[in-house]
């Protein structure tokens, strides 16, 4: 799938860019976790993005958001005592889980995304598919019988088969595709927020 934007990696033209306090980084803003600090100083993840106060910003990473927590990098963003959540990684990592599904969810329901794997085949042979959606937990022999449109830049991967259940209202599902237009590129920034959330490190 697509990655999160860093040294050598592709960024998306004309997209406004922001600098992670933990890495010093910079890439387009929707592929960054912003933070605001609230009036009792403490720290509130904004993944919409739209909470009202001066935005911080970290690349969504595990050790970004544990180097920014431990050595004191929102206090000193914000320029005032900053109070952070214990858990915050797994926090961010639920809700951002929640978003990318809710997002899936509605490409189903505006008919722009189709679930199991004779749909899916279908939709890739015939051009319709831009993004193909596998379980994290899908046997690899299952997952290798379809291809991504694009090549791996065009797989999302990091949902398990019950968290895409949700999205498309089943128990579980292994296969699923999106067509281009309309939420296609949220899905994909949203996915590759979610892909550093869950990274592991080794993994």
């Amino acid at each position: 799938m697509l990655p999160v934007t860093r040294g050598g990696r592709k960024k998306q033209r004309g997209a406004p860019e922001r600098r992670c306090i933990a890495t010093g980084e910079t890439g387009p803003r929707a592929r960054l976790i912003r933070f605001v600090v609230g009036p009792d100083d403490a720290l509130v993840p904004d993944l919409s993005g739209k909470l009202p106060g001066r935005g911080i910003w970290v690349s969504p990473d595990r050790a970004a958001l544990e180097r920014a927590t431990q050595k004191g990098l929102f206090a000193r963003a914000a320029r005032r005592p900053v109070t952070v959540p214990g858990g915050l990684a797994d926090q961010v990592e639920t809700a951002q889980a929640t978003r990318l599904i809710h997002l899936i969810s509605l490409a189903r329901k505006a008919g722009e995304a189709v679930a199991g794997y004779e749909k899916v085949r279908g939709w890739l042979a015939s051009g319709r598919a831009a993004l193909l959606l596998q379980a994290s937990d899908g046997s690899p022999r299952g997952r290798s019988k379809l291809r991504p449109p694009g090549g791996q830049e065009t797989l999302i991967d990091m949902l398990s088969a019950d968290e895409l259940g949700l999205a498309f209202g089943r128990e579980n599902v292994i296969h699923g595709a999106l067509a281009a237009g309309g939420l296609a590129q949220r899905v994909v920034d949203e996915a590759a927020r979610l892909q550093g959330l869950r990274a592991r490190s080794g993994g």
